[in-house]
Parts: C-alpha cells; sequence; structure tokens
C-alpha cells in the first residue's frame, strides 16, 4: 500500500493509525531520513542539506534505503509506504523492487488539501515541534515540487487504476474513517 499526498496532508498521522489497524508496517521515508539527521550518519549529513532547503533526497540515496528497508522481514506480508515514491523514476525503481519479491501495490491512496490549509498545518506544527525545514519559504517550496514531480507519480497510479483519493481535510478521526473505508472499498472490489 502507498499513501501520498502534499505535505502536511496527514500522511504520517494516517499511515500510523492505518497500520495500526491493518497490522502492517509503516514505511516513512521521512521518518528515517530524520532519524539519520538526528544519528548525524553520513546519510543523515547529506539528507540534512537538501530537507532544510525543502528539496527532496537525492533518488540514488532514497532508493537504495528504501530497497533495504522493504527487504526486512516485518514487510514480508504487507506495508504503508508513506513518502515513497515521489518521482516517476522511483515509482520505476519501486516496481522493480516489488516484482523480484513477487508483490505489488495492492492500494494507492491519495490525501487532498487545499495549500493554503497545508500552509497553515505546517507553519502551526513548526511551532509545536521546532523543525528547521517548516519555514513558509521552504513549505511553499515543497509544495511546488510536490504539484511538479509527485502529481506525475499520482497520475500513473491513476493510469493503472490503482488510485484512490480521500479528503484529507477535517479531524483526524475522520479523515481516518474516510481512508479506512477507502481502503475496504478497494478490498471488495477486488
Amino acid at each position: 500500500m502507498l499513501l501520498i499526498g502534499p505535505p502536511g496532508s496527514g500522511k504520517g498521522t494516517q499511515a500510523e493509525r492505518v497500520s495500526e489497524r491493518l497490522e502492517i508496517v509503516a514505511i516513512s521515508t521521512g521518518d528515517i531520513f530524520r532519524y539519520n539527521v538526528k544519528e548525524q550518519t553520513p546519510l543523515g549529513i547529506e539528507a540534512k542539506k537538501f530537507m532544510d532547503a525543502g528539496d527532496f533526497v537525492p533518488d540514488s540515496v532514497t532508493n537504495n534505503m528504501v530497497r533495504d528497508r522493504l527487504l526486512e522481514d516485518d514487510a514480508a506480508n504487507g506495508f504503508l509506504l508513506d513518502g515513497y515514491p515521489r518521482t516517476v523514476a522511483q515509482v520505476e525503481y519501486l516496481d522493480g523492487i516489488l516484482a523480484e519479491k513477487g508483490q505489488q501495490l495492492d492500494v494507492v491512496l491519495q490525501l487532498t488539501a487545499d495549500d493554503d490549509e497545508l500552509v497553515a498545518r505546517l507553519l502551526n506544527r513548526a511551532k509545536e515541534t521546532g523543525r528547521s525545514d517548516d519555514t513558509e519559504a521552504v513549505i511553499r517550496h515543497r509544495l511546488h515540487l510536490y504539484h511538479t514531480q509527485t502529481e506525475a507519480v499520482v497520475s500513473q497510479y491513476a493510469d493503472r487504476g490503482t488510485l484512490t483519493r480521500v479528503d484529507g481535510i477535517g479531524a483526524v478521526d475522520e479523515v481516518t474513517e474516510r481512508v479506512l473505508a477507502a481502503i475496504e472499498s478497494v478490498k471488495s472490489a477486488s
């Protein structure tokens, strides 16, 4: 399963909730990057430069990290990807990883939200958590990247017939119920 959406759309929160309910591992590239930044690993030092500018971490670093994570035992019986793939090249790389494992994505959910709502959410989060990558200029840059690069990923999954859009605006519990209903609807249809 893949959960996709613009920065601030609630992907991380919903990924956590869905993984708990469905008893599958949530794999967040953002969490992995932040862990490496905190621990000041070589990957973290490199990733921090891009994250602080609001840019995507290069595919070469991201792809290898995701490949290694998907090969871990806890991902063998299902997983939820949060934050990957973000580019068409990453979609192709992910397709290759999954083909090697005899797997495929069953569900691709896109959380949708208005850009101004997202900016407000992320600025509020920045105040609460002190995240250095959540200034208004960086947020707007990240949203621009999402619209110019990641929307192509959304289109690719829509063309494959695996995309389901879910409104990401509202109380967290309401959004979770919409996400779970969308997953159930996809499972019933297959």
